[in-house]
């Protein structure tokens, strides 16, 4: 069975930030040096000494905090098992010893006996520690802003706006074949309920790429029930990870939008293509659909679109992109994720 994985990154609110995920990257990076500038400018005496004071300050400060991030990234799958006072003990060793490593290699140009003396560099390695906790205690208040409670409402809110219009337009489906095809539409209630219980599901958990895929072509099935002909899939999985682990619903809400918005206006119906591609660490998902431009939009044309994209800036910070292309007949939507494979215990 696959080990159960948060898709929450702050799944608890005294855990280490993840070294290794690039927005934590750069918010260190921007809080650190915006930490600096904002002391620097208070000792400022004028602009030319502001110029000289961020200069002379950078020297010591851009090979450390450099240095701590890389030393963080390799030791980030230890920090994560140790307790957060632990693990907060750890990032500022990490960072006292690195301070004062660099101040020791740079003593000549960190240490200038005719105007500091040999106390600036201890000097600078407190301020390194401070900085250090500082970084830490802001990363701890963001995790209990984006508390358990907090993300699961706002995940489990986005989700229910999806919800409605696929029961509703699924219930019309199967009501259409009731009694033209009573198996059928036995096994379209059957699809409904496995779609239905993906739906429930505790969305802390990723789930395979594998079972999203299945789920979404019940629903395509689904829908065929009503567009027969007129509904056309084309699916690309041939360079596609089979041990990838994504959110759940991110790839059905998609194919939604593109069948009501995409295929439905057309007479002649359309075709949908899927495409899904790993390129190194990251897990591409593209979604074509036929665009009609002089066709009427509606409020919710773009609501699943902007439930996904919120969802994945929740869970994935930075790390995950999305983007829509709309051309003179075709309507594409791009998502980048982190690939996180399939654990097996």
């Amino acid at each position: 069975m696959p080990r159960a994985r948060s898709i929450n990154q702050n799944y608890t609110s005294d855990v280490l930030p993840n070294f290794r995920n690039l927005g934590v990257v750069l918010r260190i990076v921007v809080l650190v040096n915006g930490l600096a500038f904002f002391v620097t400018l208070t000792q400022a005496t004028s602009i030319q000494d502001l110029w000289q004071r961020i200069v002379y300050g950078s020297a010591f400060l851009q090979p450390v905090l450099l240095a701590c991030l890389l030393v963080l990234y390799a030791l980030n799958e230890i920090l994560v098992r140790l307790t957060y006072r632990q693990g907060m003990a750890g990032v500022l060793l990490t960072a006292t010893f690195l301070s004062w490593a660099i101040a020791q290699l740079g003593e000549d140009l960190f240490a200038s006996p005719a105007e500091y003396g040999a106390f600036h560099v201890w000097q600078l390695i407190a301020l390194s520690m401070m900085v250090a906790t500082l970084a830490l205690v802001y990363f701890r208040l963001r995790a209990h802003s984006l508390s358990p409670a907090l993300a699961d409402a706002r995940l489990q809110a986005l989700q229910a706006r999806i919800r409605p219009h696929f029961l509703f337009n699924s219930i019309n489906a199967v009501l259409g074949i009731v009694r033209s095809n009573p198996k059928r539409a036995e096994s379209a209630l059957e699809d409904m309920a496995d779609l239905f219980r993906m739906a429930m599901s505790d969305n802390q958990e990723l789930v395979t790429l594998r079972k999203e895929i299945e789920l979404t072509r019940q629903y395509l099935a689904l829908e065929q029930l009503r567009l027969g002909d007129r509904l056309k899939i084309n699916w690309q999985l041939q360079d596609m990870p089979q041990d990838a682990l994504i959110p759940p619903l991110v790839l059905q809400p998609l194919l939604e939008n593109a069948v009501y918005h995409g295929i439905e206006p057309l007479h002649e119906g359309g075709e949908i293509k899927i495409k899904i591609h790993l390129n190194g660490k990251e897990l591409h998902l593209d979604v074509y659909n036929p665009f009609l431009p002089d066709g009427k939009d509606h409020d919710g044309n773009k609501m699943a679109l902007v439930n996904i994209r919120e969802r994945l800036s929740l869970l994935f910070d930075v790390e995950a992109s999305y983007n829509v292309d709309a051309g003179i007949d075709f309507y594409r939507v791009h998502i980048t994720i982190p690939y996180v494979r399939e654990e097996f215990q």
